[in-house]
């Protein structure tokens, strides 16, 4: 498999550190708000990166962090009169939510900054110790001048990253590009004890200590936003090989922005839309569809427009399983070889391999799944079904390949009633019988109790409106 390696600015071999494992680390929300689209796209394009890796036989831990201590959540926890890990659980259990209904599967380990302090002071403490820190009135500075290397992952020398770039302004620096790890504590906002006095840590020193904790001081795959190349995963590279003597992460994986009108969604511009907002008004399942259906290094626009296009795409899947489904239970046991079926299989699977090998494709491997609807429905429409374990087979590939993109459609519930199940008996009789106006009576009966009358190559099927 290939991957785009934001470190080396091209795709490279994907070869994790230790043979049929691998480590991943995702930088996770800050959880003070409902997550956005854009936060969503994230979460879903790096979920179907693990699963990809599951399926091709890894034994993948995957670390996604909660930022539970920051200033936006001591804002909103003053402005709401409580404290601050009222909030952050509260959107945590909100993330969950969200997550739980795109389809994310639960991260390996969720860990908090609020949870990792002690292991967040002991690596401040070793860059203070080897002389990459200093300390000036209870705060610690990270100083970007002692590490070469820095501005690797942005491609920016140091001297470019300091004109223009957000950048923590603060007399106490001694280099403009500095940046905080530890914080004096202020009035009326949450500390803890230190070395330095009592305060909080900084943003970036926290996945750092997280990330060296859970998986070790190398890792395989640290992925995030593009907007988090600089200064967040800058700064991570900086403390984490400044403090361990080793390279951080073997494979830098970001994904392109979700734009409103062009430009970046972001709840600091005012331009988004949260998860929950759109999945009340399209559902959760169409807004994964969406979010992974164009390559994740891409960026995209969100509409209603394209996330109606994604409904649609999904019931297209839904209305083909169903008729799958129909066909098997049809379809006999006698043996009728349909190699087309097997070759149709086959393709698909190899077209899909193919996209995903080819750093993550998403947009090529759906396409090979609507390829394999699109031949398997002409096979089913021409008349003689091929025999059950044959198309038993080629729903297995389908479930298998949605599987692994997380986009399974609901199999439509057909409880028939029983009263329904004796009109179209009647009703089949009545044809056969050649008697139309009867047929046709009943057909209306059906109609109106609820149900639609499908005539198909394979029978008379019945489905609830």
């Amino acid at each position: 498999m290939k991957l785009y390696n934001t470190l080396t600015r091209g795709k490279q071999e994907f070869v994790p550190i230790k043979e049929g494992e691998v480590k991943i680390y995702a930088c996770g929300p800050t959880v003070y708000d409902y997550i956005h689209v854009g936060n969503a796209r994230m979460a879903c394009v790096f979920d179907v990166l693990r699963r990809y890796l599951e399926y091709r036989g890894y034994r993948v831990t995957f670390a996604l962090n909660y930022t539970d201590v920051d200033d936006k959540i001591i804002n909103r926890a003053k402005n709401e009169g409580v404290e601050f890990d009222v909030i952050s659980r509260r959107f945590i259990d909100e993330y969950v939510t969200d997550t739980n209904g795109l389809g994310i599967l639960p991260a390996t380990v969720n860990p908090r900054v609020s949870e990792n302090m002690d292991g967040i002071i002991e690596i401040i403490s070793i860059l203070v110790q080897k002389g990459y820190a200093y300390v000036t009135d209870g705060d610690v500075w990270f100083e970007t001048g002692s590490f070469a290397e820095y501005g690797k992952l942005s491609g920016m020398p140091l001297e470019e990253l300091e004109a223009g770039a957000r950048i923590e302004i603060d007399e106490q620096k001694k280099n403009p590009t500095d940046f905080a790890l530890w914080k004096a504590a202020k009035p009326g906002e949450p500390y803890w004890d230190s070395p330095w006095g009592k305060g909080r840590p900084g943003w970036h020193i926290e996945c750092s200590a997280m990330a060296r904790r859970y998986l070790g001081d190398t890792i395989d795959i640290h992925c995030g936003g593009q907007d988090l190349i600089f200064p967040h995963h800058e700064n991570e590279i900086a403390q984490s090989e400044c403090a361990n003597g080793v390279k951080f992460a073997n494979y830098w994986v970001h994904n392109g922005h979700v734009n409103i009108e062009n430009k970046k969604m972001a709840k600091s511009k005012g331009n988004f839309f949260t998860v929950r907002e759109a999945a009340q008004e399209f559902g959760y399942e169409p807004l994964r569809f969406m979010l992974i259906s164009s390559h994740y290094r891409s960026p995209m626009n969100y509409s209603a427009e394209i996330i109606n296009q994604s409904r649609s795409a999904m019931e297209r899947m839904r209305v083909f399983k169903d008729k799958l489904n129909f066909a098997i239970k049809t379809a006999g046991s006698v043996p009728n070889s349909n190699t087309r079926l097997l070759e149709i299989t086959d393709e698909c699977r190899n077209q899909f391999i193919a996209a995903m090998e080819d750093d993550c494709n998403t947009a090529d491997a759906i396409a090979a799944i609507f390829s394999l609807i699109k031949d398997v429905n002409i096979i089913l429409d021409g008349g003689s079904l091929p025999e059950k374990s044959l198309l038993e087979a080629t729903k297995s590939v389908f479930d298998e390949l949605c599987g692994v993109l997380g986009i399974m459609p609901q199999e439509e519930e057909q409880d028939i009633a029983d009263e329904v199940e004796e009109l179209v008996k009647k009703r089949t009789q009545a044809r056969q019988d050649k008697d139309y106006s009867l047929a046709d009576s009943l057909r209306d009966q059906i109609n109106a109790l609820g149900y639609i009358i499908e005539e198909t190559k394979q029978g008379t099927r019945v489905v609830k409106r």
